[in-house]
């Protein structure tokens, strides 16, 4: 079965490096990129082709919400996984609004970020924390 790759975009080294452990742990998940910033992203994004991008917000040169944008309106179908340590419901409303397909608390990375890939990568949605109630 070929693993779902996974273009992982996040500005501070700590998180990417201990990101990059994590997801080397999924024998189904392959990380075929490591970006920098948003502007990585956006740039690199339509030659890699990925299944999923793991996303961070807060990033200098283009944040992420804007990087997403940009790809999705170039790329709709593409899947997009924000990852954030802000648990604001202005940025979740925001991420929803732009279409992407998740979003996780940086928080809780080691324990729901490959399931969170799993189901993106199906199709579905996953914001974390549960917010399936409240207006799209």
């Amino acid at each position: 079965m070929k693993p779902i790759t996974v273009l992982l975009t996040e500005d501070h080294s700590l998180v990417r490096d201990g990101l990059l452990a994590l997801l080397g742990l999924e024998a189904d998940i392959e990380v075929v990129g490591v970006m920098q910033n948003g502007w990585e992203a956006v740039a690199v994004a339509p030659t890699i082709l990925p299944d999923v991008i793991v996303m961070d917000i807060s990033m200098p040169l283009l944040d992420g919400l804007e990087a997403s944008r940009q790809i999705l309106q170039a790329s709709p179908s593409t899947r997009i996984l924000i990852l954030t340590a802000n648990d604001d419901d202005a940025y979740v409303d925001q991420a929803r609004a732009l279409g992407v397909s998740g979003y996780v608390l940086k928080q809780a990375a080691a324990r729901v970020l490959p399931d969170a890939i799993r189901e993106v990568h199906k199709g579905n949605t996953f914001f974390q924390p549960d917010r399936r109630t409240q207006p799209s």
